[in-house]
């Protein structure tokens, strides 16, 4: 690019204008530090631009073969750069890319934007950039999701307290818990999948906002750079953002699952609960108590929602009076997306490594299990055999519940001339079908936590998911 007397690059649109650009509106305009963060994409979106000006007959094949040789070798320079280039001048990473450029093949470089606007091509960056990191965050997911599955299978038959109003309800697995978030996981890969189909359409040949004069195919270009199609109103292209909007909505569900996830295993690893010890590697102690073993990742990870949410609040509400087509204010449109992205990345990452290495403290979680009167409902249902109907052997379970924390015992642990108290017909085979093992196993349901059943579906994931 030319440049004036001051040394600076000009501006690409510094025609109409005279003299530099003020220095506060500079730190408030310029993006450089911020979308650098698209800088390959930027580079994949001029070499599949320049092949389509180059088959609208704007560029000479031979044109064409230098430009995108000088663009590849620009792409594996950029690569090498550990921080923005703010030195440069460059307004933003658009610029930057031009000026490198026209620096590298002269005044070629500058027939790249023709036919073209930043408007078009940001939005082309930022759809590719939200592709691939679609395609890391289902891989990330599914590396947890492999994590727990694993878990599963070595804890498939064994017992644990499952809840509600974190009250002890009835018995679970340890598998039959760690199936419950592969599930919820299971639908982030979904909403992932969802939002990479929503980026993937080419908004390139939009131009500003009316469409390009030059006839390019923009088919064909979409086809080059991996998207499935174009986009069919260039307004709406230029100035859409819904596909950033869904990448911060599967972030943050995704980023409220794993909070649950911190959540539950912060109680399980509490002195109260003791279920599960977890390992020193992603644990951190106390600079006064000597004895704390603090829950540090996990907290992180819960903590991580607040900040997704925030992000995807910030760009609705940065999107919601806009006009088409395309404003300044969407170039705070990536600030958000690339910091939930980028932490949750992190967090899923870190999650995986905690469920690795933690550790269930089995003889715990059985007599947990075996505690709070959980097996009252299969009383209940026993008497249904017998005849009962459910709501009088419902009351008849509680009064002997009743009893049973009159007495301090289990509820198992009554004898047998009390239960026929309350029912005639209630024989000594109760205890057996109240046992744990009993109670578990009779879940033998489509979904159900009889163990059988948990290692069918811990089968089906490890299939899923490439396990041995």
């Amino acid at each position: 690019m030319s440049e004036p007397k001051g040394g600076k690059p000009t501006a690409m649109w510094g025609g109409r204008f005279e003299g530099q650009a003020d220095e506060l509106f500079r730190a408030v305009n310029d993006s450089l530090g911020v979308d650098w963060e698209l800088v390959q994409q930027d580079i994949r979106g001029s070499i599949a631009w320049a092949h389509a000006i180059g088959g609208a007959g704007v560029l000479t094949p031979d044109e064409v073969s230098k430009i995108e040789s000088a663009l590849k070798e620009l792409a594996k320079d950029a690569e090498a750069i550990p921080s923005p280039p703010l030195s440069s001048g460059a307004e933003d990473v658009h610029s930057w890319v031009e000026q490198e450029l026209t620096r590298r093949i002269g005044p070629l470089g500058k027939k790249l934007h023709t036919g073209r606007s930043r408007n078009d091509q940001v939005a082309t960056d930022l759809r590719l950039w939200g592709v691939e990191q679609c395609d890391r965050r289902v891989t990330e997911v599914r590396a947890l999701q492999r994590s727990l599955v694993a878990l599963g299978t070595k804890h498939a038959s064994d017992p644990i307290p499952g809840y509600t109003h974190l009250q002890r309800a009835q018995p679970v697995t340890i598998g039959h818990w760690a199936l419950a978030y592969v599930e919820m996981l299971a639908r982030d890969v979904e909403r992932f999948e969802f939002a990479r189909a929503m980026a993937a359409r080419s908004p390139l040949g939009s131009a500003a906002l009316a469409g390009t004069t030059f006839p390019v195919d923009r088919v064909a270009l979409a086809s080059r750079l991996g998207f499935r199609e174009p986009t069919r109103n260039s307004l709406d292209a230029v100035s859409d953002r819904d596909f950033a909007l869904d990448l911060l909505h599967a972030s943050s569900v995704c980023a409220m699952h794993l909070s649950r996830l911190a959540e539950e295993m912060i109680i399980f690893a509490t002195g109260e609960f003791a279920f599960i010890t977890l390992d020193d590697s992603v644990t951190s102690g106390s600079s006064l108590m000597p004895q704390k073993k603090n829950p540090d990742a996990l907290e992180l990870i819960r903590a991580g929602v607040g900040r997704a949410l925030g992000n995807y609040t910030n760009l609705l509400t940065l999107l919601k009076g806009l006009t088409l087509a395309y404003n300044k204010d969407m170039q705070e449109d990536k600030p958000p997306v690339f910091d939930s992205m980028r932490r949750l990345s992190i967090l899923l990452r870190i999650a995986a490594r905690v469920i690795e290495r933690t550790t269930f403290n089995l003889q715990t979680c059985e007599r947990a299990a075996k505690g709070g009167h959980a097996n009252s409902t299969e009383l209940a249902d026993y008497l249904v055999e017998k005849g009962v109907p459910f709501r009088d052997a419902h009351e008849i379970a509680g009064k002997l519940v009743r009893q049973a924390l009159a007495k301090g015992c289990a509820l198992e642990d009554l004898p047998i001339e009390t239960y026929r108290q309350h029912h005639a017909q209630i024989e000594q085979d109760v205890f057996q079908r109240m046992t744990l093992e009993a109670v578990l196993a009779r879940r033998d349901v489509l979904g159900g936590t009889a163990p059988a059943r948990v290692r069918d579906a811990l089968g089906v994931w490890r299939s899923a998911l490439g396990m041995a």
